[in-house]
């Protein structure tokens, strides 16, 4: 071959080389784009894992193709993949970093992930670029809501509904921002339009229907919660929401047979109902655990938060903690508010983690002079509660709400103390691995029910429950007239609220007024929807309905007073009379109880056991409703216990505070060493003092 053919063939040959590279690269990019196409496809119709394969594909065979990465992203966040999610969305935005869409879909990640901090700064930088992406706008909203930014999380979502006004989801967001900043009203305005615009929207009902409840409208309340269980039978907890509010308004139809749903939901570790609300109509102890370990699961720490190390204990005190939304004038301040005072200040130092409020009542004045400091948790998100109680020190971590009130159950998940311990504002078992103790006695919980609580067991001398001694019973003179009473006739007397009230109950109380001429039943007037129910079943038990008196609510010392116009207090059964027992005792009433199968059924009796009065305990309703006639029948009998209760009074353990409070202090010592020697929590029994 010449120089000049060999130069002609070498051309040909690299033209052909070219070519084909050329030929090559069409195809890749055709197979790349066909790939493309068809992840976008399967992740419009929802198949998110096959377009993740196929955008993987596409980019093995080009690997330069950043946009990809988007899609990716997507596939990924609708596979629950939000770490990768992020990796996806981090190469987008190293090539472009003023993509809008990328910076939303990073901040849904992270969101998704609890790392509400770094979700909002990805908002705004989307918003940044676009002043009214929509999107954006709500998802910056549920940010600062997790941030408990929640004033700033209203206005996000009224820019969003300036934008569209019709926006239910916006709307129901800002309704859950509005009652996180306690304002019941505006919250329910919110929820009303949300499901006016979308009447299937059951986020919404369910809110509407608490908010209904916390405004004292539970009637209207069972309406929202029977369209929701109607639209959405399976919605967390609705069936509970739907039977307590049934109960907060003495709405009695159709109850049993709800009731039979809820308890084999509960089970069957189904989301049925909330623990406070299974209080009054838990069957057995073992459907109370049940219950709260199904709750309590929602409350584990989906990642691991990084918590300072508990600071140094330097005066050799033990530091004790109570977390509780109800450091102020309510049932549990109440009661406790002298054991605060008379605490040992040379051995413990206290603090108290308020997730509630300063209501500027005297309660709250006495709790501020005893407390080495309040700190104001209610707008820290859990982990900063957390770590606002690591860094006191503390060593043992009491629970005073549980499951009730402003509760914060997601601060304890976090392990804040290396002691928890569940004590008063909640009368059963939290069913958290994270709580080692609860605060007990042998009538509340017998030795029999102890493995029906996830804690180990302190057993107290005498009764659990605390009370204040310094309260004044004042010689307060007002006739029956004056509170509606008749001057003559005997005053069966019931002041718990109105959800214990249940139709078993109600249904002795009726035969007592029967059997009992010129008798009534004088009741705490919890809502006017109550009010009416509780009449018209007097009335289906063919007795006259104005033989039930209401009361309307009083300061406590005037409520207190009235106590002398009754003659004996009825409790109520499967949850007894708690602060109103103690109440009714303080101001010299006897009350009848019940013992239940449940801690909260079995409060009454602890107390009347403590104070040497245990012919008030009865153990059926069959004997509940015997004893009652037969101390009607009986005036002497009765007076002899309202003697003995006045001397008890004074004498016996319910009513003695520094002795119950040199049992909790023996208590927590006891903890603490345990802990201290590295031994795990134990139930054991505190020595009578």
């Amino acid at each position: 071959m010449t120089d000049r053919a060999a130069l002609f063939w070498a051309a040909g040959v690299a033209s052909t080389a070219i070519l084909l590279a050329l030929l090559r690269t069409l195809a890749t990019g055709s197979q790349v784009r066909r790939l493309a196409q068809e992840g976008k496809r399967q992740l419009a119709n929802s198949e998110p894992q096959g377009a993740l394969e196929s955008f993987d594909r596409a980019l093995v065979l080009e690997p330069g193709r950043f946009a990809l990465n988007f899609e990716r992203g997507l596939a990924l966040l609708s596979l629950k993949r939000f770490e990768e999610a992020l990796f996806s969305f981090d190469r987008v935005l190293e090539r472009e970093p003023n993509h809008g869409e990328a910076h939303y879909r990073r901040g849904n990640a992270l969101l998704q992930l609890g790392r509400a901090a770094e979700a909002l700064a990805c908002y705004e930088c989307a918003l940044r670029l676009k002043p009214d992406f929509v999107d954006a706008l709500y998802n910056q909203g549920l940010a600062l809501q997790g941030l408990k930014r929640t004033k700033e999380a209203v206005a996000s979502y009224d820019r969003v509904l300036e934008i569209n006004p019709d926006d239910a989801e916006a709307l129901n967001n800002r309704g859950n921002a509005w009652s996180d900043l306690r304002r019941p009203e505006r919250a329910l305005a919110s929820y009303n339009r949300a499901v006016e615009l979308r009447p299937d929207l059951a986020d919404g009902l369910h809110n509407q229907g608490v908010a209904l409840q916390d405004l004292k409208r539970p009637a209207d309340a069972v309406r929202s919660f029977e369209r929701l269980v109607a639209l959405a039978p399976d919605y967390p907890f609705a069936k509970g929401k739907l039977l307590h509010a049934k109960m907060l308004s003495c709405d009695w139809r159709g109850l049993a047979a709800l009731r039979d749903v809820v308890d084999a939901d509960v089970r069957h570790g189904k989301k049925a109902i909330e623990p406070f609300g299974y209080l009054s109509l838990a069957r057995s102890a073992d459907d109370l655990r049940r219950c709260a370990e199904t709750y309590s699961a929602d409350y584990r720490p989906t990642r691991p938060v990084s918590l300072p190390p508990t600071a140094p204990v330097t005066d050799g005190r033990i530091r004790i903690g109570y977390l509780s939304g109800e450091f102020r004038h309510q049932a549990t301040s109440l009661l406790m508010a002298q054991f605060f005072e008379l605490s040992d200040r040379n051995r413990f130092r206290q603090f108290a983690f308020d997730n509630g409020f300063d209501d500027g009542s005297a309660i709250r004045r006495r709790l501020s002079a005893v407390f080495d400091e309040i700190v104001d948790i209610s707008r820290l998100t859990d982990a900063d509660a957390a770590v606002a109680i690591r860094r006191r020190g503390v060593d043992i971590l009491v629970d005073l709400s549980g499951y009730f009130g402003f509760a914060r159950p997601g601060v304890l998940a976090l392990r804040p103390a290396p002691i928890q311990v569940n004590y008063l504002g909640f009368p059963g078992t939290l069913g958290s691995p994270w709580v080692d103790y609860l605060l007990a006695d042998v009538h509340v919980v017998p030795p029999e029910h102890r493995t029906q609580h996830t804690e180990q067991v302190v057993y107290l001398p005498d009764s659990y429950q605390a009370n204040d001694t310094t309260r004044t019973v004042p010689n307060i003179v007002r006739s029956r007239a004056d509170l509606g009473l008749p001057e003559q006739g005997f005053v069966f007397c019931c002041f718990n609220n109105s959800f214990k009230i249940t139709p078993d109950v109600f249904d002795v109380w009726m035969r007592l007024l029967g059997a009992v001429d010129g008798s009534v039943l004088w009741l705490l007037e919890d809502n006017a929807a109550a009010v009416e129910n509780l009449r018209r079943e007097a009335q289906h038990r063919a007795m006259d309905p104005h033989r039930i008196v209401f009361a309307g609510r009083l300061p406590l010392e005037q409520h207190l007073a009235r106590h002398e116009q009754a003659d004996l207090f009825l409790d109520t059964l499967p949850c007894n009379a708690h602060t109103t027992a103690s109440d009714a005792l303080w101001a010299g009433l006897p009350v009848l109880t019940c013992m239940g199968p449940t801690f909260p059924g079995r409060v009454a009796g602890s107390l009347l056991h403590a104070l040497g009065l245990p012919e008030l305990v009865t153990y059926s309703l069959e004997a509940y409703e015997a004893q009652a006639l037969a101390l009607v029948r009986s005036p002497d009998a009765l007076q002899g216990l309202r003697v003995r209760l006045a001397e008890h009074r004074r004498t016996h353990a319910p009513f003695d505070t520094p002795r119950l409070t040199r049992h909790i202090e023996t208590a927590y010592e006891t903890m603490w060493v345990r802990h201290r020697r590295g031994e795990a929590p134990q139930g054991f029994s505190v020595p009578p003092s």
